[in-house]
């Protein structure tokens, strides 16, 4: 199969084209930064040089693709727009990257909410997150290509690509090796349902391969609180002082989108459609564990 990727040089773009690459597929992908070329290169990406800014460019490569996968931006509406109409109506796939912090709540690490989410739950999604569930639902419509969104919760494990490094523990453990202070907004009671890097290609694979695949797929293999999770790490990092922010001391750390979402929210979900339909079979542990056990150490 032929097939366009944007994100190529980021942490899960790079790990999902590569291992597409590996399973027999041709992959395009979309770099910002020409100097990544052979880097690309070696791990059986071609590279294309342009943004997802670039209209004209996105068109015509989704139209010389059998599938498009979007790891790039899960907000960017306009470059969605002109995949779209480079794919035209021909039933080719588009592959959409999406996250489950759109269910996330403000809940600044001091409450757990019980409320669980499946694909056939009705989703609450907040204001700030709107425009990001509207992109899904419009991928999800439109006509003559096969929609596809997968939903990431909170990614672990060490990218493959060029980006080893995903978002939300990799910025704890930064912070606490810098600062020799685990932080967490509030008491970290709050719980986010988790999916291995390695998963989450086994994933994409098969919502590419397997025929007629559309739809709306969650991806998670658990779930952790940040309590379990910074407690794993300050052991993991030999800290012993773990500090509670208040969501305002958080967002100013880590900007408002860390602070009160990745880090601070509740995002509790369940992948019911992928092992059902789609025979998606996660294989790896928890985060827990794989921070006790996995986890590369940062240097000093």
């Amino acid at each position: 199969m032929n097939i366009f990727i944007t994100g190529a040089t980021g942490y899960i773009g790079g790990s999902v084209g590569r291992h597409l690459a590996a399973a027999g597929h041709a992959i395009r992908g979309l770099a910002r930064d020409a100097s990544k070329s052979a880097a690309l290169r070696a791990i059986g990406i071609e590279p294309v040089i342009g943004t997802l800014d670039d209209g004209a460019l996105l068109r015509d490569e989704a139209a010389r693709a059998d599938a498009v996968v979007n790891c790039a931006s899960s907000d960017h509406r306009p470059a969605i727009e002109a995949l779209i109409e480079g794919l035209g109506e021909q039933g080719k796939i588009l592959l959409h990257t999406s996250g489950s912090s759109q269910v996330g709540d403000a809940a600044a690490g001091n409450v757990l909410n019980v409320q669980v989410f499946d694909e056939d739950t009705p989703l609450v999604v907040g204001a700030e997150k709107w425009a990001r569930y509207e992109l899904d639902q419009r991928i999800l419509a439109a006509p003559g290509i096969r929609g596809t969104v997968v939903c990431n919760t909170l990614i672990y494990g060490h990218g493959t690509g060029l980006q080893p490094d995903s978002v939300q523990i990799p910025a704890l453990v930064k912070q606490a090796r810098q600062s020799g202070v685990l932080r967490l907004v509030g008491r970290g009671i709050n719980r986010w349902a988790t999916v291995h890097l390695d998963d989450v290609c086994a994933l994409y694979q098969l919502a590419l391969e397997r025929p007629g695949t559309r739809g709306f797929y969650f991806a998670e293999n658990g779930e952790s609180s940040y309590a379990d999770m910074g407690q794993a790490i300050a052991r993991r990092l030999g800290i012993d002082r773990i500090e509670h922010l208040s969501e305002e001391a958080a967002i100013a750390l880590w900007g408002l989108n860390m602070g009160r979402y990745s880090l601070g929210s509740n995002s509790r979900v369940r992948a019911l459609r992928a092992r059902r339909e789609l025979g998606w079979q996660p294989r790896h542990a928890s985060a827990v564990e794989w921070i006790e056990r996995e986890m590369r150490l940062p240097a000093a």
